[in-house]
């Protein structure tokens, strides 16, 4: 029962009860109920935001949370580094295995050329870590895209590799000295500064340094087409002819291990490192020729070394420094 409330009326010298409004009654209700659900929502804000308040399935799910995240970075490591080694294996393709068999090379445009249906990724937004999922869903299927492209490569490469056996055997594809170590390059394809004359000119060729007596083997397989010192400045020297347009050279050798018309094979010693014929010391000058034309024998060394080896290699020989010859 609400209490009755009075006021003096020092008028009529009596006390008179207080009458209230029934509109201010419910508007005081209304007020109080909104200012109890607001306290009420600050209460539970403030609890769903406090980690002692969070359940053991909250804590379980942060956990399960954090460990995926630490996972997608492993797996991003990793995929940089399947990105590597897919790029290496790419050029490779391109300047050797498919130069071999006269194939035009796979454009990035084709093998980076990623995914026009964006659709495919639509479900994976909308979530707080939607980025890191995306974005890692787009590199597995781009390096997915990319590895796809180069198995195709590959396989043609087999079937033509199959069917061309005598080409593989033919194709100048090792290094004429043995050169483990991978210090043996002194001067590579392209212009150099020539040793005589200090000018710089166009070097048709390799050196490779090795002691005198040092043997120097065929390239690829093939016929002996000359073996003496005919041609100016080569000293002591040995043509092989291999088939398929292909035409190896070995300069300023010390003595032979072959006559013409012999037949030779990949890896047969066919003479002995010196400094006949124009050379400034012991080496090996070493040509390919394709189609009566030099090409960087660089292009071709796939018989005895791997990718990584290649890379050291390739850096040696695109120095630009003097020959030897």
């Amino acid at each position: 029962m609400a209490k009755v409330k009075y006021y003096y009326d020092s008028e009529n010298l009596a006390y008179t009860k207080i009458k209230t409004k029934k509109r201010i009654k419910i508007g005081y209700g209304f007020l109080f109920l909104l200012a109890s659900a607001l306290f009420g929502f600050l209460v539970f804000v403030l609890l769903i935001n406090t980690p002692y308040f969070e359940t053991p399935k909250d804590r379980l799910q942060a956990r399960e949370i954090e460990n995926l995240k630490l996972q997608y970075a492993i797996l991003n490591k990793r995929m940089d580094e399947i990105d590597d080694v897919t790029e290496a294996l790419e050029d490779r393709d391109n300047n050797i295995y498919r130069t071999y068999f006269n194939k035009s090379e796979i454009p990035d445009s084709i093998r980076k050329s990623g995914f026009k249906d964006l659709k495919r990724y639509k479900d994976l937004e909308g979530y707080n870590n939607s980025q890191l999922v995306l974005n890692t869903t787009k590199r597995i299927d781009q390096l997915s895209k990319e590895l796809t492209i180069q198995s195709k490569s590959l396989d043609e490469i087999l079937k033509l590799a199959s069917t061309k056996k005598n080409l593989l055997a033919a194709i100048p594809a090792i290094q004429p000295v043995q050169n483990e170590k991978l210090k043996r390059i002194a001067s590579g394809f392209g212009y150099r500064i020539d040793p005589f004359t200090k000018v710089r000119k166009m070097h048709n060729g390799m050196d490779f340094t090795a002691n005198t007596g040092a043997p120097i083997y065929a390239t690829g397989d093939g016929i002996v087409a000359r073996a003496d010192n005919s041609a100016s400045g080569f000293g002591n020297h040995v043509v092989i002819r291999h088939g398929f347009g292909y035409e190896s050279l070995y300069a300023h050798l010390s003595k032979y291990n072959c006559k013409s018309g012999q037949r030779v094979k990949r890896g047969d010693v066919i003479g002995y490192v010196g400094s006949t014929g124009r050379s400034e010391g012991p080496h090996c000058h070493y040509e390919v020729h394709k189609d009566g034309k030099v090409v960087n024998p660089l292009n071709f060394y796939y018989g005895n070394i791997s990718a990584t080896e290649y890379v050291a290699i390739s850096h040696m020989a695109n120095q630009e420094n003097q020959s030897l010859d």
